[in-house]
């Protein structure tokens, strides 16, 4: 596409640092940065939801279900109180709910923008003169901002409504859903699921990638014709 777009003499690499100094380069390197904790804190986490468990010959028998991403949690079901399943009165109980959908259109996002920042990094600093020269760069580099700054906005609280049905679907609200928990001489109670702080972070990169790309727009919007063209306009008699 480059060799395309541009003439041989203007495609030849020229290596500038210094615009990583300026908003443009940047707010990139930053977009770079939060995009990997956004997908990172929510790819990687893993979890487990904790009951305690009495029936016919068994007290307070500790049973897990372990979830993680991308959370589709209706697919995880709850260990065993013992071998026997409480004299048969235990049957396979499954948490509630498929976030997948939300939990994944977050993280792919995130990788998309992780590697577009690195593609617009490498022509920002090693082809600017190319960028500047040709006006359909700019033009594609602002309708991709726009774009994901709009995708951002729309997957993160997308997320976060998901995030807020998973604390539910695993804290003790599953325990009046549980039917085994219901038989003549069984007990359960809620002993505890694992602290969900780096998917609250998630939520937190997630607006901050979309304040970073949506006040990106501005900066990217100034190196396009569009710009160029509104000012000549504005300056006129």
């Amino acid at each position: 596409l480059l060799s395309v777009l541009v003439s041989p003499r203007m495609a030849g690499l020229q290596v500038d640092f210094g615009l990583l100094l300026e908003p443009l380069g940047f707010i990139k390197v930053l977009e770079w940065i939060f995009s990997i904790f956004a997908f990172a804190t929510c790819g990687g986490f893993q979890g487990e939801t904790t009951l305690l468990v009495s029936c016919n010959g068994v007290v307070n028998k500790t049973v897990t279900a372990a979830f993680a991403y991308p959370f589709r949690l209706n697919t995880v079901v709850f260990s065993a109180p013992d071998p026997k399943r409480c004299g048969g009165t235990w049957t396979d109980v499954y948490l509630v709910g498929n976030f997948s959908s939300s939990a994944q259109f977050f993280v792919t996002l995130a990788v998309l923008a992780f590697l577009y920042s690195i593609a617009a990094l490498v022509v920002y600093i090693g082809y600017k003169h190319v960028y500047q020269q040709n006006s359909k760069f700019p033009l594609t580099d602002l309708a991709i901002t726009v774009i994901t700054a709009f995708l951002w906005l729309v997957s993160t609280f997308s997320w976060a409504t998901a995030l807020a049905n998973i604390k539910m679907s695993t804290g003790a609200s599953v325990i009046p859903g549980i039917e085994s928990c219901k038989a003549p001489g069984t007990t359960c109670r809620f002993a505890s699921v694992t602290s969900m702080k780096t998917l609250n972070v998630s939520v937190v990169f997630g607006l901050l990638n979309m304040v970073l790309w949506g006040g990106n727009i501005w900066f990217v919007y100034k190196d396009t014709n569009l710009h160029n063209q509104s000012k000549r306009i504005s300056q006129s008699p």
